[in-house]
């Protein structure tokens, strides 16, 4: 039996990039998954009567051809009211059930690399600061919450936010950064409020990732961004594997709240990727995230911040 028969997951943005792949491989693992991603501006009865297929039904295609479950569902996950909505349809079709949610739904990848050039000050801040984190950071939190609601009187439950090194210092841009170290924070501190319900919640690095869109403008175009830090990344699916391999370990509680790397999970499960390599740990990044997981330790948390108000008092 495939290790993740009978749980239902939810990956939001998984029309393509590594929402689809985490997608296809939680599927891959058995699992019922929702995919969700934006209904195309052309998509209305007609193009639904006439069979038409959105590249989000071939994701949720492909998920059931892996031997899995795929459900579609337009979402726009910038208007709460079609999140709520969404969560409405889960709860409906699978009794309250959801034991997986993967928060990777993201609208801003394409702005950002046009913008790279362009100070965070000669651009519109509202404009700039919501096209990168309204579909992506407050939609996370959003998503979080409703997940909870179903995840925590069954007192189980798996919350994975996609984030990145982005989180630990700059890369891209100022709100890239922003978001991306608040999505570590939310990952953290609502792990803090999930402990007693049993909910596991932490926020996944991946190394740098071949995506489409990567693909395209940085390796073939070789636009934007250095296109050798790319030519040897993790497919979009690695993500995925890593995703699977912790949501069917017994133990994955024992991670909550920290910030998991694609490379230590490699490690920890011996996941190799497509071309049969492993991304390798950077000692860098791998001191960083042990301190700052230590110092946001869930088990400990009180006690670090009860130290630290002492120490400063003292001084």
């Amino acid at each position: 039996m495939a290790p993740l028969t009978g749980k239902v997951a939810l990956v939001t943005g998984a029309s393509r990039g590594i929402g689809r792949g985490i997608a296809l491989q939680l599927g891959s693992a058995g699992a019922k998954v929702y995919v969700t991603g934006r209904q195309p501006s052309n998509y209305d009865a007609n193009t639904k009567a006439s069979g038409i297929s959105t590249s989000l039904d071939e994701v949720a295609a492909e998920i059931s051809k892996r031997g899995g479950n795929g459900v579609r569902v337009f979402c726009d996950h910038s208007d709460p009211k079609s999140v709520e909505k969404l969560f409405a349809q889960i709860i409906t079709e699978n009794n309250g059930q959801l034991d997986i949610l993967v928060n990777n739904a993201y609208a801003s990848i394409t702005y950002i690399l046009e913008n790279l050039e362009t100070k965070f000050y000669d651009l519109d801040p509202v404009e700039m600061y919501d096209n990168v984190n309204n579909v992506g950071l407050r939609n996370h939190y959003i998503c979080t919450a409703f997940a909870a609601r179903l995840m925590a009187p069954r007192k189980s439950g798996l919350i994975v936010t996609v984030s990145s090194l982005g989180g630990s210092g700059y890369l891209l841009n100022s709100c890239y950064g922003i978001g991306k170290a608040a999505c570590d924070r939310l990952a953290a501190d609502t792990a803090v409020e999930l402990v007693d319900a049993n909910i596991t919640s932490i926020s996944l690095w991946p190394g740098p990732v071949k995506t489409e869109i990567i693909n395209k403008v940085v390796v073939n175009e070789g636009k934007y961004l250095p296109s050798s830090v790319y030519e040897k990344g993790e497919t979009t699916e690695f993500s995925g594997q890593c995703i699977a391999a912790l949501a069917a370990d017994p133990k994955a509680f024992d991670s909550t709240g920290q910030i998991l790397t694609t490379a230590a999970l490699a490690k920890k499960y011996n996941l190799k990727d497509s071309d049969g390599t492993q991304p390798i740990s950077i000692p860098r990044i791998d001191e960083y995230v042990k301190f700052v997981n230590d110092f946001r330790s869930v088990k400990n948390h009180k006690e670090n911040l009860t130290n630290i108000i002492e120490e400063s008092v003292k001084v």
